[in-house]
């Protein structure tokens, strides 16, 4: 059956200004990292895609090695978007990325010109798209020169094969100075892409700053520290987690210490009516430096949930202090 989007979509998400730019942001954005590969089942990844449009989630965020294998996110998202989602393509932002390994030899990774205009046109024929809305450089190249990496974003967008261009794990100093030399270039840099989270505060050592001074967006990854920051993990580790198959999150990071961390976290969630995830995702969104919220999700439900977690009520100062005490006492 051919997919008609819900008329109501718009109603209950709000949308954030990206930085200095025109573009705004749904709160939360899907990630494809996990999840959308050929390992996967294409009917529970197709309705994960429309339930995200139907509640108002507009970007989609896909990098050319997400699967797997590598290539078969954006391969599959591509062919859903031709049959099912072509029509509302205006309405949508669908983010890539390269500088990850993808081939052999020496320009299948990194950051040079050869690597990374080679790599957005693999994207674009596997998601069957004339541009990306945004492309980012995925990780810093510590050989190649930081201007031969942003005047090739910057040509992308002069091609018209990108509208934006943005930088993903670049620590505070690197992205400064890659903003710099993409405002001479005339494209100036639209979001960062960071991995933040009540466990991984780093962005906060300069980087939130190094944003907000250069007008430039964030949408962190990892918010929920790979299903950590849930009630998942709180009475052991299920079979079909993360945890189990030991890929990114390994049992031996739940510790203790970090389970303790959680249950205290997750007590306070539900004091405020909250699930933990709602009321992770919610802690980062509540800084204005902070454009839209990345999530991952493997059922709709999830998906839901985050959603309906952003009518949550604010912190308060309190709340944020307490916060701030579970973190330190089982750090």
């Amino acid at each position: 059956m051919t997919y008609i989007a819900s008329e109501s979509r718009y109603q209950d998400m709000s949308y954030r200004r990206c930085g200095n730019s025109g573009l705004k942001l749904s709160a939360l954005s899907l990630g494809l990292w996990h999840n959308f590969g050929d390992v996967d089942i294409r009917a529970n990844y197709e309705q994960l895609l429309f339930t995200a449009f139907d509640l108002g989630i507009t970007h989609f965020d896909l990098a050319n090695n997400y699967g797997p294998p590598e290539g078969s996110a954006e391969k599959n998202f591509g062919d859903i978007l031709h049959k099912h989602l072509r029509k509302y393509r205006d309405e949508l932002i669908i983010s890539s990325k390269a500088g990850y390994y993808m081939w052999p030899g020496p320009y299948g990774e990194w950051g040079s010109k050869k690597n990374l205009m080679a790599s957005l046109h693999q994207s674009l024929k596997r998601m069957r798209l004339d541009y990306v809305d945004i492309f980012y450089h995925h990780r810093p190249d510590p050989d190649t020169p930081l201007y031969e990496t942003m005047s090739t974003l910057d040509l992308m967008v002069r091609q018209g094969k990108a509208l934006y261009v943005g930088l993903s794990n670049y620590p505070a100093q690197r992205a400064r100075e890659a903003f710099d030399i993409l405002r001479q270039l005339g494209t100036p840099c639209l979001i960062h892409q960071p991995k933040y989270s009540m466990f991984e505060r780093t962005p906060e050592e300069g980087l939130l700053d190094t944003l907000m001074d250069n007008g430039v967006g964030c949408i962190p990854f990892s918010p929920l520290a790979q299903g950590m920051l849930t009630d998942k993990y709180i009475k052991g580790i299920p079979e079909d987690s993360r945890a189990a198959r030991a890929h990114f999150l390994k049992p031996e990071h739940l510790t203790d210490e970090r389970l303790a961390t959680i249950k205290a976290l997750n007590s306070m969630a539900m004091e405020r009516g909250d699930t933990l995830a709602q009321m992770a995702i919610n802690w980062l969104l509540k800084d204005k430096r902070v454009t839209s919220v990345l999530i991952g999700a493997s059922k709709t439900a999830q998906i839901k949930d985050a959603v309906h977690g952003l009518k949550s009520n604010p912190f308060t100062q309190g709340e944020l202090d307490r916060i701030e005490t579970i973190l330190s006492k089982f750090a």
